[in-house]
């Protein structure tokens, strides 16, 4: 396997860990305005992801840096041609790192209030986003010769783009229902399964409407034919399965299934962009590649080393941080928390 396509993988698989990772946490946030009954089950929901949102964010970081070092020119082409809807994603994510860690700062009702709804606006607009934004990058835009984005905010915008949006804000919030559902305890437990379930059928109809106009609108028809591949029936297995267990109430295998949904969908449109990055919709000498838009060898071969050195100690360090807080949120825990 040549440099540039281990880089090209290892980035699939700092996006795929990061929409994973931080799904859950995009939707906690987004049914935080919705499902909580009290102010202790809000409580309970910021427990739920306070020990790893702020770790969770590193994926994304991770993953432009090792892009820009990479491959620079799709890190210039996809950052020149998105700048409003990724601008808008940073400002969302500093909102909602402002809502979480102002919050127990706030003396008055009122400034919590504030702070909730920064929260749920930081998670929502990212989870629309970031839909749009992986939607146009496998459908295609307009790219030149000279690898510059040719259209406008517009062109980003197209109704297949805005259904991928859909599909990412309605997946991510039943990830985190799921997330919630194995992470707390009580009523608030039972109302995010009720609510998972109720959510699968809306995600299930956007995912499928999603797919099969993918076949015309995206660069997938062209490289999986007709017939789907394996990856994307594993991951509509997957997505059944994810149903099954939230009706038998496993948590567990639920929040798994729907993950490996998440996970799989991810995988899906990397392969099929490979071998190239973004996708020119003004013709395929425009496409950029592993190959016209990658850094020297010399500058992956130090990449890579710094990689292998430093990356398992960063996953070592989160799976430790997940096993530290495997304990399920109760009611009884946020009140003793509060009450030092």
């Amino acid at each position: 396997m040549d440099l540039e396509t281990l880089w090209f993988i290892l980035i699939a698989l700092l996006f795929t860990g990061y929409f994973f990772l931080e799904g859950f946490d995009f939707g906690v946030g987004i049914l935080y305005r919705f499902l909580p009954g009290d102010r202790t089950e809000r409580s309970m929901m910021r427990s739920a992801i306070g020990p790893h949102w702020d770790a969770n964010e590193v994926w994304l970081i991770t993953a432009g840096g090792a892009m820009f070092a990479a491959f620079p020119d799709w890190y210039a082409t996809l950052f020149s041609g998105f700048y409003l809807p990724l601008f808008l994603i940073v400002v969302a994510l500093i909102v909602r790192i402002v809502g979480i860690e102002l919050r127990g700062k706030m003396f008055s009702e009122r400034s919590r209030s504030w702070c909730d709804a920064l929260f749920f606006l930081g998670s929502l607009l990212p989870a629309f986003l970031w839909g749009v934004a992986i939607t146009n990058i496998v459908r295609g835009v307009p790219i030149d010769a000279s690898m510059t984005y040719t259209g406008t905010l517009l062109t980003l915008l197209s109704p297949y783009a805005l259904l991928g949006g859909v599909v990412s804000t309605l997946v991510f919030t039943l990830h985190g229902a799921l997330f919630l559902s194995m992470r707390v305890e009580g009523e608030l437990a039972e109302r995010a399964r009720r609510t998972a379930r109720s959510l699968w059928w809306p995600a299930a109809l956007a995912l499928g409407t999603f797919a099969l106009l993918g076949y015309r609108e995206t660069v997938l028809f062209e490289r999986m034919g007709l017939v789907p591949g394996t990856l994307p029936l594993m991951a509509v297995l997957s997505f059944v399965a994810c149903y099954v267990f939230i009706h038998a109430r496993k948590a567990v295998w639920a929040f798994a299934s729907g993950g490996a949904t998440i996970v799989l969908g991810t995988v899906v449109a990397f392969e099929g962009l490979f071998p190239r990055v973004m996708v020119s919709s003004l013709g395929p000498q425009y496409d950029l590649t592993i190959r016209n838009a990658s850094s020297s060898e010399y500058t992956l071969q130090v990449m890579l080393l710094v990689a292998l050195t430093l990356l398992p100690l960063v996953l070592g360090y989160q799976a430790w941080t997940y096993w530290i807080f495997r304990q399920r949120v109760t009611r009884r825990s946020v009140e003793l928390e509060g009450s030092h």
